[in-house]
């Protein structure tokens, strides 16, 4: 189940290369993901905006494997370019339910590593 948003190799990969940052690189991506979040429920009418936000938020969701969330950020960020004046709010609740599933599932990567 985790495979389907999480790619396992990703994290592998990241934390072989990372070595002993992993754990903060880890903790970066969900402090900045949560404010992410929290910019695309505020700018929830503004497809301009919508569109920077879900941008940015695709590629770190991608970097770190984030594949389902990387892949909402992408739908997002092409609907707001082509029907500016569209309701994407359903998108943007998307996201945050799909944030809300890898949240835990970050942490408990995270957890891994604790001394």
């Amino acid at each position: 189940m985790a495979e389907i948003h999480l790619d396992p190799d990703v994290l592998s990969g990241l934390q072989e290369v990372m070595e002993g940052e992993y754990p903060r690189l880890l903790d970066t991506f969900l402090d900045d993901s949560q404010k992410r979040v929290e910019a695309l429920r505020k700018a929830r009418d503004d497809a301009k905006a919508l569109g920077r936000i879900a941008h940015s938020f695709k590629g770190s969701s991608g970097n770190l494997g984030a594949v389902r969330l990387a892949q909402l950020c992408q739908r997002l960020e092409a609907e707001s370019a082509q029907a500016p004046g569209s309701d994407l709010g359903e998108l943007v609740d998307q996201i945050d339910h799909e944030f809300a599933l890898v949240r835990p599932l970050y942490e408990s990567e995270r957890q891994r590593f604790q001394l």
